[in-house]
């Protein structure tokens, strides 16, 4: 059964006769969840938070804007490296702002959320190219940010998710940055591509993603084909998943995307890496993003921040 909080969120929603965002141009449809993002904030948690960048790069890509959070106990703490969803065509630093101080206030590490390019402006692969020079830029300035780069982690949320999941795998080919845990939040792992994944059509009309929508999303990052080409937007075309970090996977119940997203952590542990799995059964795709507003998933937030700080606890 559908969260009852959730469940009354969705039936307004409907109500108002809210677009999809795949209705939408992309301008508007980022501006729309904008407004969706701020509707189930909570107040701040307080933290600290400074701008930066990754500077622009000698190849002639452009810098890359940066939002880190650091705890106000006392550290050096964890670093945990974030890269917001939003189908590589929404989101941004500030609509993620909210969900990266609550991680940090509730994990106690440093938070380097990324504002990768979108598409289509942008297609694949411009925010893996963003989210890997991020990543090596916070390894590199761990120390300056008050944090230890031998507890470095990489989350993410849906596209996030599966960006995460890509640094991870493009960490273990490229000898490094040392990565000790990958939290993936409901992702797309297999990249639009066909497989045996039920859910998709048992939840094609949403609660909140839709298949129309997430073909919206593929559409725009990959081309006409919606299909991911590698890895990088599909970690399911991975050819090989052995010698990755452990991972933490976070599903939803009702998510179109759920069998695939387990189907990845299903693969990683039959490459023998570690997985711990936590599905949410009352909950949708996009639940770290409405704990302001449904109390289950500000429980699924306290969780994954109790998580991140466990599993990247110091060093003995």
């Amino acid at each position: 059964m559908l969260d009852q909080q959730l469940d009354a969120i969705m039936k307004h929603a409907q109500a108002a006769r809210m677009p999809d965002l795949c209705d939408l141009p992309p301008q508007a449809s980022r501006e729309l969840y904008r407004q969706i993002l701020a509707g189930a904030d909570r107040p701040p948690a307080q933290v600290d938070v400074a701008d930066g960048a990754v500077p622009a790069s000698v190849d002639g890509r452009a810098a890359v804007p940066l939002r880190i959070y650091t705890p106000r106990e006392r550290g050096p703490h964890a670093l945990v490296v974030y890269y917001h969803g939003g189908g590589y065509v929404l989101g941004d630093l500030d609509g993620y702002d909210n969900v990266c101080r609550q991680l940090c206030h509730d994990s106690g590490t440093v938070i380097v959320s990324v504002d990768y390019r979108l598409a289509p402006e942008h297609p694949f692969p411009a925010a893996f190219d963003d989210a890997w020079a991020a990543l090596k830029w916070a390894a590199a300035n761990a120390h300056d940010l008050g944090a230890d780069s031998g507890r470095l982690g990489v989350a993410g949320d849906s596209a996030g998710a599966v960006i995460a999941a890509a640094m991870a795998l493009l960490a273990r080919d490229e000898g490094g940055p040392q990565i000790g845990l990958q939290a993936l939040l409901y992702p797309p792992a297999a990249g639009g591509h066909d497989g045996d994944f039920p859910s998709r059509a048992r939840h094609a009309g949403g609660p909140t993603l839709t298949q129309r929508t997430a073909d919206y999303f593929s559409g725009h990052a990959f081309g006409p084909t919606g299909r991911a080409p590698d890895f990088r937007g599909a970690p399911l075309l991975a050819e090989s998943l052995v010698g990755l970090p452990p991972a933490l996977l976070l599903v939803a119940g009702f998510d179109l995307l759920r069998d695939e997203a387990l189907a990845y952590g299903e693969a990683l542990q039959a490459a023998g890496c570690d997985v711990a799995t936590v599905e949410y059964v009352g909950l949708a795709h996009g639940f770290i993003s409405m704990a302001g507003a449904v109390g289950a998933a500000r429980l699924a937030q306290l969780q994954l921040g109790q998580a991140l700080r466990e599993r990247l606890a110091a060093r003995r």
